[in-house]
């Protein structure tokens, strides 16, 4: 199955936000528009609003209430940060955002465990055998974490 295609910050923004609502939570959202703004532009000079290709680079932070706790960082270079319950992926296409966390909310998503070596994952499977997968920390085991174990 191909993933519909965001092609801006804002479309991916607009995605989540029928996610939200389908599941019926809140959002917040946080933008952060021009070079001097994002968070993967260090370099920009002060009052740099544009890229040196001239494109107009916009980020956003989206949290979303509920259980879990997951928040999305929106990059300009079409990819995203999701973090479910202080569970961080990293570099997640911008285009597989509603597919994942369709994943999080309808209960797909789980956790397994291992003796050894020891550790838990959280997995998160999405259409078209795309799966992603984190390693969880004793430490980080929140209550949704543990309710969605299965043992391997």
């Amino acid at each position: 199955m191909t993933h519909p295609h965001l092609p801006s910050t804002e479309a991916a923004v607009t995605a989540i936000r029928e996610i939200a609502a389908e599941y019926g939570m809140e959002m917040t959202v946080t933008d952060d528009i021009g070079a001097d703004q994002t968070s993967r532009r260090t370099s920009a000079g002060v009052f740099t609003i544009v890229d040196p290709d001239g494109s107009l680079p916009h980020e956003a932070f989206v949290e979303l209430s509920g259980v879990p706790t997951v928040s999305v960082q929106v990059f300009p270079e079409d990819d995203a940060k999701i973090t479910v319950d202080n569970v961080e992926f990293n570099d997640v296409p911008r285009d597989s955002l509603p597919a994942f966390l369709r994943s999080v909310y309808s209960g797909l998503a789980y956790t397994k465990g291992r003796f050894f070596p020891p550790g838990h994952w959280l997995i998160v499977p999405l259409p078209g055998d795309e799966t992603y997968k984190e390693l969880v920390t004793l430490t980080a085991l929140t209550p949704w974490l543990s309710s969605g174990a299965r043992s391997s």
